[in-house]
């Protein structure tokens, strides 16, 4: 793609923004500087990953891929306003299905130990799970504040914490994985993922796109339960005081 190409794609910007103003949303400042940064960063983590595919150095592309964990944890942890150390445990999450599913694909020689697949490949895993973890604490919190007499009079009767919130934290994995789970069920019929679109349009045949994209979706909803059930064990203790009784 050409340059006056990709320019000429500024028209969709523009498009939008004219809605914007249309329908008096107040979102044209937004959409300026969504769209600047998307430009800037998406050109800097290209050449970025141009250096690294280069060098094919294991310590550099662990570091890139420790980097997308700290940046997708701390975006996640957000959503968990009121919990302690929410970072480090959203970190855990994410951290631990990329462990799982990506080191499988690597032990079983699924895909080549190469910056140029470890990489773009950990950024979907990472991605999804940094939405399964959002999805998560906002319904964790919702579910505790929904059911705090629930917890209590089961922690009266002699429950303990993780018996209590049981019920909060299966809702709040549920709910989080509805997304993931919906999204597999419609493709192929509402939409043709990035990756498979990505390599059809650089040529691939669409069979073996096929293929590499069932790799993703099959990785994406193990990370998906994963991250929500890691998360669910390492966050449930927060909703509780010194004292055993809810904290949320």
């Amino acid at each position: 793609m050409s340059l006056w190409s990709l320019a000429l794609t500024l028209a969709f910007v523009a498009a939008a923004m004219l809605l914007s103003v249309w329908r008096r949303l107040g979102l044209e400042k937004d959409m300026v500087i969504a769209a600047v940064r998307a430009t800037v960063q998406l050109l800097l983590i290209g050449y970025v990953l141009k250096f690294i595919f280069h060098v094919d150095h294991a310590a550099l592309t662990a570091a890139m891929v420790l980097v997308m964990s700290c940046v997708a944890a701390d975006n996640a942890s957000r959503r968990g306003n009121g919990l302690a150390g929410r970072f480090c445990r959203v970190w855990l999450a994410i951290a631990a299905s990329e462990i799982a599913t990506q080191g499988f694909l690597l032990a079983a020689h699924v895909v080549p130990s190469k910056p140029a697949y470890i990489i773009p490949i950990s950024g979907m895993i990472i991605g999804n799970a940094m939405v399964a973890s959002a999805l998560f604490l906002n319904r964790l919190r919702a579910e505790a504040q929904a059911r705090r007499d629930e917890m209590l009079v089961l922690l009266s009767l002699g429950a303990t914490p993780i018996q209590a919130s049981g019920a909060v934290v299966k809702a709040a994995v549920k709910s989080s994985m509805i997304p993931t789970i919906d999204s597999t069920k419609t493709m192929g019929l509402v939409q043709l993922p990035g990756m498979m679109t990505g390599q059809i349009l650089a040529g691939a045949d669409p069979i073996q796109a096929v293929r590499y994209q069932l790799l993703i979706v099959f990785a994406l909803m193990a990370s998906a339960a994963i991250t929500t059930l890691v998360l669910g064990f390492l966050t449930y203790p927060r909703l509780f005081n010194e004292y055993h009784q809810p904290a949320v």
